[in-house]
């Protein structure tokens, strides 16, 4: 039975979700389509690396929910919830473990991905600070990793389509709309989102954009052009 509605997911947290998912599913194809589109894919990584910079610094800034002690999957939660007891409104343990998983995953890609190279044509931003045997080591743990993203992007996918059929919980709607429905079992316990203010907001916007630029390597001074022997 329902009890009402309360504000979970403010619109940062929001806009990150969804910004994330496009950017992903836009590198998985980049990445699959190369050539020219390997461009594509750099660019799409230094936003993403942007999103991470600036949902690590949200969950500090954030409000309730978004931050990460608000969810951190300890023992004693997750006990609770594998018995039935649970009664957060946020992340789940489980999911909480989901999410903190994508994350590390995406920070590995996307490091990997600033420093590796494709033999061809394309190289990270940051590769020329590495040699080459270790960009190419990099490189190789980049496709490998990408693999186990995709993985647990399924079984993240799987575990939503689980709770919407099995327990008529939709965790999609809530990071829509920003208010999730809860039951009388919730009433209790569950506090509206509070916090997440405009400066906090603005600094983890400074501290995204400052990941982007250091990412993007355009701190590294350019080189002195090669000298040429005069041809007389």
């Amino acid at each position: 039975m329902s009890s009402g509605h309360i504000k979970v997911w403010d619109l940062p947290t929001r806009i990150f979700h969804w910004s994330l998912l496009v950017l992903v599913a836009l590198a998985v194809v980049t990445g699959q389509i190369g050539g020219n589109a390997i461009d594509w894919h750099g660019r799409i990584g230094l936003a993403i690396l942007g999103l991470l910079a600036f949902r690590l610094a949200w969950g500090f800034a954030g409000s309730t929910y978004a931050r990460f002690a608000s969810f951190l999957p300890t023992p004693a939660a997750l006990s609770a919830h594998l018995r039935g007891q649970w009664r957060g409104v946020g992340h789940n343990p489980l999911g909480a473990f989901s999410v903190l998983g994508l994350l590390a995953l995406l920070a590995v890609q996307v490091g990997t991905g600033l420093f590796a190279n494709d033999d061809i044509a394309f190289s990270g931003p940051l590769s020329g600070l590495i040699g080459k045997e270790f960009s190419d080591r990099l490189s190789g743990l980049h496709e490998r990793s990408a693999n186990l993203l995709l993985a647990l992007i399924a079984l993240h996918v799987g575990a939503i389509a689980f709770y919407a059929r099995v327990k008529q919980d939709n965790l999609v709607r809530p990071m829509i709309s920003g208010w999730k429905e809860i039951g009388l079992e919730q009433r209790d316990s569950a506090t509206p989102a509070t916090g997440g203010v405009a400066i906090g907001f603005a600094v983890a916007l400074l501290i995204a954009l400052a990941a982007v630029y250091g990412g993007s390597g355009a701190w590294i001074p350019t080189p002195p052009p090669a000298a040429t022997t005069p041809s007389w």
